[in-house]
């Protein structure tokens, strides 16, 4: 089957979605990486991310691709590891910038469709169960609190050298009203989505939410 999982920044999808994969035997797709990956290689190549023509010929001509590694899964840009890369703070805010561009999601689009074929995964994203994979087996919207989100990211960043955490907190803040609020692909629950809210929840107890729900439908 194929599960989607979507949700806010710091709903805690990537940790969930990983172990929620790894529980099935399924593989895991983070496809908010591939959208990092394209902020990343825009101000790596001086692209301007204003111009969608410089964006399509970005993003058209990406190979991207996730292969799994003893530290878990990795992903690829022309062959060349940046997933440490794409996880600044810098990047974050430019991902869901450049998400939002129409170039950019319709060649993503293309990449995501052709991960899900084969299905026996868990996409992680924000429109997954909405706009890429609207028939999916199962769909999850994993949501939490505003500032429970952003001290999870704040303890992320930490070591990056951020301390503090009323930045963290408008950053989200604002990435809250980019990404729910733009006219291509809004975030927002798909109408058959389980909506969980981690608030209050660790991460084990959330997976077990999700298996139990996807034995139940599909034994």
């Amino acid at each position: 089957m194929l599960i989607t999982i979507d949700g806010p920044a710091g709903a805690g999808k990537t940790t969930v979605s990983r172990s929620l994969a790894a529980r099935l035997g399924f593989v895991y797709v983070d496809t908010g990486a591939l959208y990092r990956a394209v902020a990343f290689e825009a101000v790596s190549r001086g692209v301007d991310t204003q111009k969608d023509d410089e964006l399509d010929r970005l993003a058209s001509g990406m190979d991207l691709a996730f292969v799994q590694a003893e530290d878990g899964v990795r992903l690829l840009s022309g062959g060349k590891d940046i997933s440490d890369a794409i996880r600044t703070p810098e990047i974050t805010m430019l991902a869901s910038a450049v998400s939002a561009r129409p170039p950019v999601r319709r060649a993503l689009l293309d990449v995501q469709k052709r991960m899900g074929a084969e299905k026996a995964a868990v996409f992680e994203g924000r429109d997954m169960g909405t706009v890429v994979f609207p028939d999916a087996d199962v769909k999850f919207f994993l949501t939490a609190e505003l500032e429970a989100r952003a001290r999870r990211r704040f303890d992320e960043y930490r070591d990056a050298g951020i301390q503090r955490f009323g930045d963290v907190l408008e950053d989200m803040k604002r990435r809250d009203e980019n990404d729910s609020t733009r006219a291509l692909a809004p975030l927002r629950a798909a109408p058959d989505a389980v909506i969980i809210d981690s608030t209050h929840m660790n991460p084990e107890s959330v997976v077990e939410a999700m298996a139990a729900h996807v034995y139940s439908r599909h034994g």
